[in-house]
């Protein structure tokens, strides 16, 4: 029964590399997966923010073309020249 226990077992390293190597894939899918969230909530952030500068612009340009200079101006502009 002795020579059955975990403790005699000999191991060439194996499982230890595969342990090594297995939290290794863990960590760069880890890394992968954060890059990738960052981008699209920097993307997001950017792509919103220009959508709401472009309806801000057409907010300034409908309400410009609503103002419209009155005749009384145009009768002042013109004079001796």
């Amino acid at each position: 029964l002795r020579c059955c226990t975990a403790a005699s077992v000999v191991t060439d390293g194996s499982a230890a590399a595969a342990d090594e190597r297995s939290l290794y894939i863990m960590r760069v899918v880890q890394i992968a997966v954060m890059c990738v969230l960052a981008l699209t909530v920097a993307f997001g952030i950017f792509f919103l923010g220009c959508n709401l500068l472009i309806k801000s612009e057409g907010m300034i340009n409908f309400l410009v073309k609503d103002r419209r200079p009155s005749k009384e101006v145009e009768a002042v502009v013109v004079g001796p020249y």
